[in-house]
């Protein structure tokens, strides 16, 4: 699978999952999400989780989650920013029930805008590891990048 998030900017320790000297699980652990606030606005793929801590802190004017994991219920709450979650139908580590109780939470607190959709016949990951031949999966990622854009678009100040 090679490399899952990008480069660990906080410990110059790149996430790399197929190196059997260094698993995945034990990396996580070691590289808490809560911690990583350094050089965030570097990188695209940062984690739901440091994005929903740095929404919660209201480090960022707005945030979009596509296909989050490793974030619950609680994380969701304390979000005190515009958010828009974009998850999978088919993913064990954000399923659509999942989703769908980030959505009444979200829905709760009306003065956050917020979005949540449920992408139909897609796997976690969807957004940015899929086949470019493959016209339905390059029309989900595309659709899911344009609101994406236009959730930046509507929420950051200019």
């Amino acid at each position: 699978m090679g490399n899952l998030g990008g480069p660990d900017f906080f410990m110059e320790n790149p996430t790399i999952v197929d190196n059997a000297s260094r698993p995945f699980t034990p990396w996580l652990n070691d590289h808490d999400p809560k911690r990583c606030f350094c050089a965030w606005e570097l990188w695209f793929l940062w984690g739901a989780r440091t994005v929903t801590n740095l929404g919660k802190a209201k480090l960022v004017q707005a945030s979009v989650l596509l296909h989050p994991s490793y974030i619950t219920v609680d994380d969701i709450r304390g979000v005190e920013i515009p958010i828009a979650i974009l998850g999978a139908e088919h993913d064990s580590l954000s399923p659509p029930k999942l989703l769908n109780q980030f959505k009444q939470v979200l829905n709760a607190k009306p003065e956050i805008d917020s979005y949540v959709k449920i992408f139909a016949n897609v796997s976690h990951g969807w957004t940015v590891r899929y086949d470019p031949n493959d016209p339905k999966a390059v029309k989900a990622a595309g659709k899911a990048h344009k609101i994406m854009i236009n959730w930046f678009d509507k929420h950051l100040k200019k």
